[in-house]
């Protein structure tokens, strides 16, 4: 694609520095119009600069044809290797990470107090007399 595109983009150098050349000097445009041999000037130079712009209007379609084919190709190329990454990402993410059943389990090194905790401590059966003491 990348050798297509070279070509193409060299086409269209050759095709400007030819276009200007014709259009700086009338003496090339109309020595290169006279060669279709029709006999009158002006019919040469209008044939001349009608297939100029044909052949400018073609070249400008294959430069964007091809512009637009490498482009969607680099992005194609471009999200599978981010998708390459992505799996390579997880796959490092899921060695490193301990087990899950046993990082579930284990206590937090500080033990804080919990709504249930204090709720389990307000029921708990009083330790004690279980009749109140009477002076």
């Amino acid at each position: 694609m990348l050798a297509l595109k070279r070509i193409v983009t060299v086409a269209v150098m050759v095709y400007l520095v030819l276009a200007l050349l014709f259009l700086m000097f009338p003496a090339v445009r109309s020595s290169v119009a006279g060669l279709g041999g029709s006999g009158s000037l002006v019919d040469d130079e209008r044939n001349f600069f009608y297939i100029l712009s044909i052949i400018g209007a073609v070249v400008l379609a294959l430069e964007l044809v091809v512009e637009n084919l490498d482009s969607s190709l680099l992005r194609r190329e471009v999200g599978k290797q981010d998708g390459k990454i992505n799996e390579l990402k997880a796959k490092l993410y899921d060695t490193n990470q301990p087990l899950g059943a046993a990082a579930a389990t284990a206590a937090p090194a500080v033990a804080y107090p919990t709504a249930a905790s204090a709720a389990e401590r307000n029921q708990a059966p009083p330790q004690g007399p279980a009749t109140p003491t009477t002076y």
